[in-house]
């Protein structure tokens, strides 16, 4: 029987990536470890483009990537990660989700994270930002980085 697979947070992809950042072994050791135990690993387009968008800006820890080192990042990660596809009905997911009162402004894009995680049967993120997604207690679970 399989592992259960994890869902992987733009946050993961940024530090696992980003060799300065204080979280670059903790993300590189999470995401070794959940391969080792044979746990599909997925992302989403929404987290390609969300990394695309952190990566090329400059940062106060960290300079902008040149657009083509992020382009060939984005690349492997499609190779690497299971990609989750956007389909029409993850929307009626993600209004479901919102109507429930799960977040509305800022909130949207971690809402959609999780509309695309169930209509994809993933219950696991793997994110350096629980906070943001503990009000999703009751329907995922939280994988620590460490």
């Amino acid at each position: 029987m399989a592992a259960d697979p994890v869902f992987i947070d733009t946050n993961v992809l940024i530090y696992a990536t980003r060799r300065t950042a204080s979280e670059h072994a903790a993300a590189q050791a999470a995401l070794a470890r959940l391969e080792g135990e044979g746990r599909g690993l997925w992302i989403s387009f929404q987290m390609l483009r969300e990394y695309l968008a952190a990566v090329t800006r400059p940062q106060t820890a960290a300079p902008a990537l040149p657009i083509g080192t992020a382009i060939a990042d984005v690349q492997r990660f499609r190779q690497v990660f299971h990609v989750a596809e956007d389909r029409p009905v993850m929307l009626d997911r993600l209004l479901a989700l919102l109507g429930a009162h799960y977040g509305a402004g800022r909130q949207v894009l971690d809402t959609n994270i999780v509309a695309t995680m169930l209509e994809h049967g993933i219950h696991r993120l793997l994110t350096f930002n629980g906070a943001d997604f503990r009000r999703f207690a009751r329907i995922i679970e939280l994988e620590p980085p460490q």
